[in-house]
């Protein structure tokens, strides 16, 4: 049984926890260590058995907790080699045999846990999307990329559930009061995905039969819940899916552990 947990997802922090209930690996550390180290303990999880972070790139609400974590814990950190080099600038206290560097496309295996990786389009040393499976179910993590690249999409190919981002609403973004440099990176090819980008990485996703769908990294400015909700659920049942019964929608908490979902 794999399950899937987000413990903060949004331009403030992002944090993932990954368990088959042996294995357990978190996607990011971009809160604060006492706030990753709570959640987990109230999911009786004892932090000292993680078995590794995946760090999807070097922005700080990715890595925010990350120092304090690597003190306070012994596990290994995960990185591509681009974001390892930059971890390893950004954190004067970070050492190199701390890090396990991959080139995206490698494959791992951490623990009882199979690790897929892959390239995704943003403006980082080397962004990476995870996928990780127990051998029979598989969860994909890919937030945080301007567009949807061949890469991403059979990155994410068999998923049964997929955390996906759902950043902003364009009209909304171009609308609002950001400076007009921030609103063309998050509008750009190596910037976040809209709704309706989300929206349609997500349609292809359900008709290769993904059946969970938690959407992420939403804009607290450029976005709500709902307005996300509604635009992937449209998008949804226009190619003729039945919301609860052939794929499930949902939204993660921005600043709080959301609902742990059994892939």
């Amino acid at each position: 049984m794999l399950t899937l947990t987000t413990l903060a997802s949004g331009s403030s922090g992002n944090c993932t926890l990954v368990s088959d209930g042996h294995t357990h690996l978190l996607v990011d550390a971009g809160i604060s260590a006492r706030r990753i180290t709570t959640a987990l303990k109230a999911m009786d999880i004892d932090p000292k058995t993680l078995a590794g972070v995946l760090i999807t790139h070097e922005h700080s609400d990715h890595i925010s907790g990350l120092a304090t974590l690597t003190k306070q814990l012994p596990f290994p950190l995960y990185a591509s080699a681009g974001t390892a080099r930059a971890l390893l600038d950004k954190l004067p206290a970070l050492t190199e045999d701390r890090v396990r560097a991959f080139i995206p496309g490698d494959t791992f295996e951490i623990g009882a846990l199979g690790v897929e990786t892959f390239p995704t389009p943003h403006d980082a040393a080397q962004s990476t999307g995870y996928a990780l499976t127990d051998g029979g179910r598989k969860a994909a993590v890919v937030t945080d990329l301007g567009h949807v690249t061949p890469e991403v999409e059979e990155g994410i190919r068999g998923a049964h559930l997929l955390v996906a981002e759902t950043n902003h609403d364009p009209e909304w973004l171009r609308s609002g009061d950001y400076p007009y440099f921030l609103k063309e990176r998050i509008l750009g090819s190596r910037g976040h995905l809209s709704n309706e980008d989300g929206a349609r990485l997500i349609c292809a996703a359900a008709r290769q039969g993904v059946r969970t769908v938690v959407l992420a990294h939403l804009s607290k400015d450029n976005n709500t819940p709902q307005r996300a909700y509604d635009t992937v659920a449209m998008a949804l049942m226009r190619q003729g899916a039945e919301l609860d019964r052939d794929v499930v929608l949902d939204v993660a908490p921005r600043a709080a552990a959301g609902r742990r979902y059994t892939v």
